[in-house]
Order: structure tokens, then sequence, then C-alpha cells
């Protein structure tokens, strides 16, 4: 890649994958920026890095707003402003003022599944503290019922399909639309 086709590259905006846990964002994710040549970052993951534990330690010791207080500050400054895929956690955007703030920073798509889906690919990992419950279909809905709302406000909704390249390309022309929108102006 030419000096000049990476100096694009990092002046392409941010694409924000945003829903609830178990959407599949951190796999589309990472399939979407491999086709556009982004770099892909699961907040997530950079926190745990940044913090030196997992999600669920934090959570265990210093409480569930301490660790949306990080996502946030991993959002205002945490990463680079051009040139990424980001899958963001699930309740990321679930605060007052996140919907503005992402949309702010770059493209924000929001990818839903139904309550079954999603429980059907969570049941199965205990390392997402909000499922450490007795019953987490229950949970799920709940959240869901709780969550939807930002979800609504935070950016363009999508429904995630059975077969994972369909929604990379469904995003992926969503992105293409805004960069062609966004060169008109």
């Amino acid at each position: 890649m030419s000096a000049k086709s990476q100096g694009m590259v990092s002046q392409r905006p941010n694409i924000y994958l945003l829903g609830f846990m178990g959407t599949g964002k951190s796999s589309v994710g990472r399939r979407l920026a491999a086709k556009l040549k982004l770099k892909f970052l699961d907040s997530d993951r950079e926190i745990e890095r940044a913090e030196g534990v997992s999600i669920k330690e934090i959570f265990d010791t210093s409480g569930e707003d301490y660790f949306r207080n990080l996502e946030r500050k991993f959002i205002e400054n945490g990463h680079p402003e051009n040139g990424c895929v980001i899958a963001c956690g699930g309740g990321l955007c679930c605060r007052d003022g996140m919907p503005e703030l992402l949309k702010s920073k770059g493209v924000c798509i929001v990818i839903f599944s139904t309550p079954e889906e999603i429980f059907e690919r969570v049941s199965r990992n205990n390392k997402r503290p909000l499922m450490n419950v007795p019953n987490p279909f229950e949970r799920i809905k709940e959240l869901l019922a709780i969550r939807t709302p930002y979800y609504m406000r935070s950016g363009i909704a999508i429904a995630s399909d059975k077969n994972m390249r369909h929604t990379v390309e469904h995003i992926e022309r969503i992105y293409r639309s805004h960069l062609r929108r966004k060169q008109c102006k």
C-alpha cells in the first residue's frame, strides 16, 4: 500500500458496531475490517489490555459503573480517530450522552438479533458477567427492553443475518453510501 493510500485509509471515518452481546459484532467486525482494509478493535479487549485484567474481574472488583466509565474514556480518546472498525461492548452506548458521542466519532451501526439467537450464542460463555444469573434468557429480555431505546438512538439499525457474509456486505454498503454522501458535501 502506498503512503498516499495509507493516508486515505487513516482518513476514513471509524465504524462503530453496536448492539447487544452475542449479536456478532466482533466476528462481523473482523471480517468487515479485513474487507475494507481498516484496523479492527474490540472495545472490551482494549479495556482488558489497558487494565491488565478481564472484564469479569473489573465487574467483580470495581463494579459496572467503573467499567462503563472505562468504556466512555475509550470512546473519547482511547483509540485512533479514523481508519478502524470497532466492535463495542453491548452496554457501551446505553448511558446518557453516549449515543451522541458515538455518532460524533464515526459511522454507527447497531446489530440486532432475537433474544433466542442471543441466548443460543452467549449461553456457552461464562465470561459474560451480566449472564451469571439464575435465568439468563429472562435477563437477556430484560436488558434488551432497557437498552433498545439507546440502541435506536445510536445509529443505523440492521438485523443480524444467519449468513455473516450478508451482514458484512450490508454494513459495507451503508458505510460506502456514507462516504459518498460525505464526498458530495
